[in-house]
């Protein structure tokens, strides 16, 4: 994958980064409720759940934003150089990973950290070194 980094604004990344915050913290204060999208996602495809409503706003939100935002500015432009087989297997692979983990990057990584979890800080250390090993294999072994 290669993004255009000459497009990168620290403006634009703090505000989104503001944005990711508030969004997970009125969740906590007005639901009670962790924004991990994994979680979020899965509670979608559960018969019984009865709170689909704000899992299909909060992922509706997910799908809208940068659309939203396209109409505002131009997007960088980005270059995905998988194949549909290796990208449906990582995708998997993540998928699996949230589960073992008990979360997702977002879950673990924004909201339980900000709550000084422990088990949250040892599943993101987990996540990005699991990260920068792969990277390293992919580019430099591979």
């Amino acid at each position: 994958m290669h993004i255009d980094l000459q497009a990168f604004s620290p403006v634009t990344a703090l505000i989104g980064g503001a944005l990711i915050g508030a969004s997970a913290a009125l969740l906590v204060l007005l639901h009670g409720r962790i924004a991990g999208i994994s979680g979020i996602l899965g509670g979608l495809l559960q018969k019984r759940t009865t709170d689909k409503a704000w899992r299909l706003a909060f992922v509706a939100g997910l799908i809208a934003a940068p659309l939203g935002w396209q109409l505002v500015t131009v997007l960088p432009k980005s270059q995905i150089d998988a194949d549909w087989p290796l990208l449906i297997l990582a995708g998997l692979l993540v998928g699996i990973g949230t589960r073992y983990g008990a979360g997702c990057t977002s879950g673990h990584g924004v909201c339980g950290l900000a709550r000084l979890s422990l088990r949250s800080l040892i599943a993101t250390l987990s996540f990005m070194a699991a990260g920068f090993a792969t990277v390293f294999v992919v580019r430099h072994l591979i």
